[in-house]
């Protein structure tokens, strides 16, 4: 997922179209829509029986994203405003539809008749007290049998929402639940990017890192009622989900795997350096420290990379900035990279000379070969490790160059 795609120009030039200025109403029920014709209608007709029923001034909003049946006839039938969103994806047309929204509350939900816009009562009871972004919860709520298929229920969506709440500590235990009401204002300034079905990760992601205000209420899944396949798609959409968590946690993708590398290979290498050990009668030699040197490159490497995605997410206005990692960064000045980079490098070079010194002395002979390659490994390791730091730090100025 490529969050400056090409395609997120003529996205925001949709919603650019459909920002104008309207009388606000309070609730705005936003349905994204491709070819919905077999269940578009009572849809449309439950939200409307809501909206009657609560006594809200209200709208049903359909985001029609490039249907070729007679979805828009539909939904315009039923009472509702339709708009059009020519650039295809989940997300993008519910960018445009946020956009395009005059209710100062929404509430989004599929148009395939598996949510239930006739009981939307405890989602605005949320947002009028003051929630900014409520989610619903299909598991306290309740699925229907056959509404779910078995990976999502039982191994993608468990597995996504714990570590969503693992990356970004959000309460959530639904993260990825359809139907959501929020606050149109605090969700459209968040500047959400995406245009395909990462969009529900990438809301709930945004809106928990700047500090909106987040509930859940329980709602209900029902089988939904078309003939076609869906348009959601397991593996490849589970994976977009899994890989937006990702790329917008460098802690969990860079700066711990390094870590926990680096910590491994520092403790291994030093007890190698000086022989074999034992341990319940298995030996670990310079094979095991050359794994253990390995571990130390791929670790410095992972935390370097932390450091600068965090740079560039904020400069970017991906995450906001961070007071404790702030700091770091501030302190992992360019000099910082390359002096020290320098430095471990010189002592790499220093290493494999005296290596070199030990071989003269035997006039280039054989020579004791697990302690020469004790002090090559941990030499080229270093060296490795020097010019990393080094490159990075150039790599990292250069990026902080700011545009004028």
């Amino acid at each position: 997922m490529d969050l400056t795609e090409p395609s997120s120009k003529s996205v925001r030039q949709v919603e650019a179209f459909h920002r104008v200025t309207m009388p606000e109403l309070e609730l705005t029920v936003l349905m994204p829509c491709l070819n919905e014709a077999e269940t578009l209608a009572v849809c449309v007709a439950k939200a409307q029986s809501f909206l009657r029923r609560a006594q809200i001034a209200g709208e049903v909003l359909i985001a029609d994203n490039g249907s070729t049946d007679s979805s828009r006839h539909i939904a315009e039938a039923g009472g509702a405003r339709v708009i059009d969103v020519p650039m295809r994806g989940y997300g993008a047309a519910l960018r445009a539809g946020i956009a395009a929204a005059r209710g100062r509350y929404i509430v989004m939900g599929d148009a395939d008749d598996s949510y239930d816009f006739s009981r939307l009562d405890a989602f605005l009871e949320r947002l009028r007290a003051g929630d900014d972004l409520v989610m619903g919860n299909r598991f306290r709520g309740g699925i229907e049998s056959g509404a779910m298929p078995f990976l999502h229920r039982y191994l993608g969506n468990p597995i996504l929402s714990w570590l969503g709440r693992l990356f970004f500590r959000t309460p959530l235990r639904d993260f990825h639940c359809g139907m959501r009401g929020f606050s149109r204002d605090p969700i459209a300034n968040l500047d959400l990017r995406t245009t395909g079905m990462e969009f529900a990760s990438e809301m709930v992601v945004r809106a928990t890192i700047v500090g909106l205000k987040i509930s859940e209420v329980p709602t209900t899944l029902s089988k939904d009622g078309r003939s076609r396949p869906p348009h959601l798609r397991t593996w490849r959409d589970g994976w977009r989900h899994l890989k937006f968590l990702l790329l917008y946690s460098p802690r969990w993708l860079f700066f711990y795997p390094g870590a926990l590398l680096v910590a491994a290979g520092t403790v291994l290498s030093s007890i190698l350096l000086f022989g074999q050990i034992s341990i319940g009668g298995i030996g670990f030699d310079i094979r095991t420290m050359l794994v253990a040197c390995t571990c130390l490159i791929v670790g410095i490497q992972g935390i370097c990379f932390a450091a600068i995605a965090r740079s560039f997410a904020k400069d970017m206005n991906l995450l906001p900035p961070s007071e404790r990692y702030g700091r770091m960064l501030e302190a992992c000045t360019l000099e910082f990279f390359v002096f020290g980079g320098s430095a471990i490098f010189v002592l790499g070079i220093a290493g494999l000379i005296t290596a070199i010194i030990q071989w003269s002395e035997v006039n280039f002979g054989p020579l004791d070969v697990s302690s020469l390659l004790r002090v090559v490994a941990l030499s080229t390791t270093a060296i490795t490790v020097g010019a990393q730091l080094i490159f990075t730090g150039f790599l990292a100025g250069l990026m902080s160059i700011k545009h004028s």
